[in-house]
């Protein structure tokens, strides 16, 4: 029965975001996000204009809210509209734009590269961008472009990797925009970060931690070797001065 209630939860939610992309398609919609509340479901929606989403004198909201309520079934619902700070590092937003461009009849070369430009100049760590459909001719294929490190599998690439789709209706047919990109404060599980060394000083018993400088510490390192051989010399003229002493006692 929890499992049940799980998956129908999951499929709702999913109806929504569909709901939700097609209704604020023109507005940049860059996803949403539904929290239970005790007054409520508050639903966060993310636009790259978020003027559109409210509409004159909040119509557009009321609509959107009435419909969530009657033909999804949310309790109360409530819309907090939040505007996306850098859109470049929106897959969402990233993927319609890639979509629109190849609408209005743009080459998918030249729209793909000048995503991921866009995307990597906005200080992204890594970003994939995929198309497939009829992109070429008669037959569909599959044209893939990545920059930059992003991860491909495993538990990072699913938290930690950031996707959105979008497909582009054109004359030959479908086509299927993904788009995925790691964000720029993204950390992975097995990054490492490698401090610099420090000097610990006791000044009147109390402990004090100091960064050295790598080219102090070069520089002390050779002092240090020039104090060795300059007392190495001094030694070497003691023994001098012994011996010379030994065999003037023997010839005398």
């Amino acid at each position: 029965m929890i499992e049940k209630d799980f998956v129908k939860e999951g499929l709702r939610r999913t109806r929504i975001d569909e709901y939700l992309e097609k209704e604020l398609e023109r507005a940049g919609y860059g996803g949403m996000e539904v929290q239970i509340t005790p007054l409520g479901t508050m639903v966060i929606v993310y636009a790259e204009r978020p003027g559109m989403v409210i509409g004159r004198g909040g119509k557009n909201v009321r609509t959107i809210t009435n419909v969530l309520k009657t033909e999804y079934g949310l309790d109360n619902p409530q819309i907090e509209v939040k505007e996306v700070d850098v859109p470049e590092l929106n897959p969402k937003i990233m993927a319609y734009k890639i979509s629109n461009m190849l609408q209005r009849g743009m080459h998918f070369r030249r729209v793909a590269y000048s995503t991921i430009r866009r995307i990597m100049g906005a200080g992204a760590q890594g970003v994939e961008v995929t198309i497939s459909g009829k992109i070429r001719g008669s037959r569909s294929a599959v044209a893939k472009f990545v920059e930059g490190y992003i991860k491909k599998c495993g538990e990072p690439s699913i938290r930690l990797v950031e996707e959105g789709f979008a497909t582009a209706e054109l004359k030959p047919g479908v086509l299927g925009i993904y788009v995925r990109i790691m964000p720029p404060e993204t950390v992975l599980p097995d990054s490492v970060e490698i401090l610099p060394p420090k000097m610990i000083i006791e000044e009147d018993g109390d402990v004090i931690e100091e960064e050295i400088d790598v080219e102090t510490e070069e520089i002390i390192e050779e002092e240090e070797i020039i104090e060795e051989v300059e007392d190495l010399d001094e030694l070497e003229e003691v023994v001098e001065e012994e011996a010379t002493e030994e065999v003037e006692e023997d010839d005398s």
